[in-house]
């Protein structure tokens, strides 16, 4: 958990971060399933594929490639820890219903004092910026910390 307050992720760094990601996937997408054209399996992968590699990299890392460029953090709102899976799926697909309305869903962040999106709220997650990424960077910890954490 971060301490002292912790600092929510606006709407421009989120954003950035939605772009950055968008752009990555796009690529990686592109250069995974091109060989697979016109097959109907290539289509299912374009859908579950992104869902399970944000879903997964949300759970495990924190963040999508974006976010974590951005200094961006997704967690579970009740304790700032990892956001579990199935709260990861709610998220990804809570998508859809924050785009839906002419991305009302999106923009509530503007208006929420945590900073959460529809979708955020949904799943019960926030984004945090700063503070929340240290605790599990291993880049600050000494060497005895680190062994002390092996025994």
């Amino acid at each position: 958990m971060p301490l002292g307050r912790p600092e929510y992720a606006g709407f421009g760094r989120r954003a950035a971060a939605f772009l950055l990601d968008g752009l990555l996937f796009g690529v990686l997408l592109g250069l995974l399933l091109a060989p697979l054209s016109g097959l109907a399996m290539a289509d299912v992968l374009n859908y579950v594929l992104p869902l399970a590699i944000t879903v997964g990299l949300w759970h495990w890392l924190g963040g999508t490639p974006g976010k974590l460029l951005m200094e961006c953090q997704v967690v579970d709102a009740r304790d700032h820890g990892p956001l579990s899976l199935a709260r990861g799926v709610v998220r990804y697909l809570g998508y859809l219903l924050s785009l839906m309305p002419l991305g009302l869903g999106f923009l509530w962040m503007l208006l929420d004092p945590r900073r959460q999106t529809w979708h955020d709220k949904l799943a019960g997650s926030l984004v945090l910026v700063g503070p929340g990424l240290e605790r599990d960077d291993e880049s600050r910890k000494s060497l005895a910390q680190l062994m002390a954490e092996l025994r």
